[in-house]
């Protein structure tokens, strides 16, 4: 890249202003200097008031071909939109010259996905997945505890995910087949088996149960996976849009000792209440709420690392200024696609 872009800021464009671009993304790229938001895309008149409120100073567009009109002064586009345009909208983006960001689930199939990612290969563009999770900070921490070998060799990791929303707010999410990616599988899904794949690496064997809770849902609401890793751990995995009370968000069972600790990472709450990942309290954890750790009777109350998810589009910027990988590979996301599809093709919802 030439030094007229590597001492600017990385022009960033988001497409689709719900969940994922008003609460993710534009107060991530707006916190760092590595980038500025030159454009959001949305047809939605109140989202588009509302992007008009928070980002000023970004262009308010209203279809992606408007998008597309101005990639010259673009690097970036973060695709924000629903799974089912997400493999179309990424293509048309790198034919446009610019870097990629897609949102989790990458693709609704793993052949689209290899597709997009050969892509991007050929036309030396960079392509990423925003996999945030990788940056909770009770995941790092999770990560941390096995890296040190303070809990043994593990045999179980249990990680949950679970909501109580009787009423799903009205969304494309609540309307949408696991044909066109939705579902929890591809919502949560998508985080949790990354999740486990980062930490003990591919899969032999892969069973699960899947259920419709909500009366009318389109796609399962509730589901378990068993992963049998090949390096010897099973990873139990539950999503659960449908839960009145929740069970550990992590429980890791180890030869030695184990960790176990509950609640949800608060930065997306964070975010949403309009807190600033450059808050010094952003990402901190409580020590009221710090997982245990060892062998009972003997548990301690360990840390939580600070949740980073700013920490995406750090390694991101790197990549686009000075080369090396991205902080997510694609290809990780094909893996986690592909588990999907086996459930889906062997599992009907009960």
């Amino acid at each position: 890249m030439n030094d007229a872009v590597t001492s600017r800021p990385i022009r960033t464009a988001i497409v689709g202003f719900g969940v994922s671009g008003r609460v993710f993304h534009a107060p991530l790229i707006t916190a760092s200097p590595d980038y500025s938001l030159d454009a959001i895309v949305t047809s939605d008149p109140g989202r588009t008031a509302e992007a008009t409120r928070l980002h000023s100073r970004a262009a308010r567009l209203a279809t992606f071909d408007d998008l597309l009109l101005r990639a010259d002064d673009l690097d970036l586009v973060v695709l924000g939109s629903p799974p089912a345009t997400h493999a179309a909208l990424a293509t048309a983006a790198i034919d446009a010259g610019l870097d990629v960001v897609v949102d989790k689930p990458f693709t609704v199939s793993s052949a689209e996905g290899r597709a997009l990612v050969a892509h991007a290969a050929r036309a030396g563009r960079l392509l990423t997945v925003f996999q945030n999770r990788r940056w909770d900070g009770d995941y790092l921490t999770v990560r941390r505890l096995i890296g040190e070998g303070g809990l043994g060799d593990v045999a179980r990791f249990e990680s949950r995910f679970e909501t109580f929303k009787p009423r799903p707010r009205d969304s494309w999410k609540a309307q949408t087949s696991a044909a066109s990616g939705g579902g929890i599988l591809y919502d949560l899904g998508a985080h949790l088996i990354d999740q486990a794949l980062r930490l003990f690496g591919p899969v032999d064997d892969v069973s699960a149960e899947l259920a419709v809770r909500r009366r009318g849902a389109p796609a399962e609401d509730d589901a378990f996976v068993a992963l049998q890793h090949a390096s010897g751990p099973i990873s139990h995995l539950w999503m659960n849009s449908m839960a009145p009370q929740s069970g550990p968000r992590f429980r890791v069972l180890g030869s030695v000792g184990g960790y176990t600790t509950w609640g949800l990472d608060g930065q997306e709450a964070g975010l949403a209440a309009g807190v600033s990942p450059l808050d010094p309290a952003y990402g901190v954890t409580a020590p009221d709420h710090w997982g245990m750790v060892g062998a009972e009777p003997t548990l301690t109350p360990v840390p939580t690392e600070r949740g980073d998810y700013g920490g995406f589009y750090r390694g991101l910027a790197t990549a686009i200024r000075h080369g090396g990988p991205v902080p997510v590979d694609p290809a990780d996301a094909v893996d986690a696609l592909e588990l999907i599809e086996r459930v889906h093709r062997d599992v009907q919802p009960r």
